[in-house]
């Protein structure tokens, strides 16, 4: 059986995490407004229209996160087949939406859910509410990034969903998906669902693209691991998801 989220659960949380975030933006934009009949009424208009933009860019950001989380099939995750009788892996960065409706499709399989969330390397706030908000799932695993506590060629399928883009220094995201590499079996897979830095999600997310890596850089994150992608397929326009298999077992 399936799990249903909530309605507006992924939009809510998205400004309950970041509500300092949005508060800020209104204030600087009812301040603005406030202040614009002070000042110069040649420099009126541009304050006008950099309100009504400001606004106007939050509030599409916004319609595109209820899109993303609230309407799309991401969270069905319909690629993961039902398994019966596997090892899979699912690593999260502090805030885990996945594992639950992971463990709903799998049928009599070992699910284990790993989380190298690091406050020391991983300081935003929104990590921080949304793991007060969010228990872990049962029995997860705290881990770092440079070292998986499984033997190798483990796993049959490995997942990060959402949490690979937080490593942000290159040589620690390689060496991370090395692990991954050696914890799944030749025969598995390993799946990657992120954000792309790229003009979709420019148009959505304006400078919060920069927050995400691009194309390119997880391409090469996974030619350094020595890993090849089988397939990749967009969820939606801003999401994509990549599906690597090992490209042998030598790094």
């Amino acid at each position: 059986m399936e799990l249903k989220r909530k309605p507006f659960q992924g939009v809510f949380n998205i400004i309950r995490f970041n509500w300092h975030f949005y508060l800020a933006a209104s204030l600087v934009i009812i301040s603005g407004l406030y202040l614009k009949g002070y000042l110069n009424e040649q420099i009126q208009p541009f304050i006008f229209w950099f309100a009504l933009v400001t606004t106007a860019t939050l509030v599409f950001s916004l319609v595109v996160s209820f899109y993303i989380y609230d309407l799309s099939k991401l969270y069905q995750i319909k690629w993961l087949p039902k398994l019966e009788r596997k090892s899979v892996l699912n690593i999260n960065a502090g805030f885990d939406e996945t594992s639950k409706i992971i463990n709903s499709r799998l049928y009599n399989c070992d699910l284990k859910v790993c989380d190298f969330y690091n406050p020391l390397k991983h300081t935003e706030i929104s990590i921080k509410r949304a793991r007060k908000a969010y228990p872990p799932f049962k029995n997860t695993i705290q881990v770092t990034t440079n070292k998986l506590p499984f033997t190798s060629n483990f796993f049959d399928y490995s997942l990060a969903v959402l949490s690979a883009h937080e490593i942000r220094d290159e040589e620690e995201r390689v060496t991370f998906f090395r692990e991954l590499h050696r914890v799944t079996k030749s025969t598995g897979r390993v799946f990657v669902t992120e954000h792309l830095r790229d003009w979709k999600n420019f148009v959505a997310y304006t400078v919060g693209a920069f927050h995400f890596h691009s194309k390119w850089t997880w391409l090469k994150t996974f030619e350094k691991s020595n890993f090849k992608v089988q397939r990749e397929f967009k969820i939606t326009p801003f999401i994509t998801t990549f599906i690597l298999v090992k490209n042998g077992d030598a790094l």
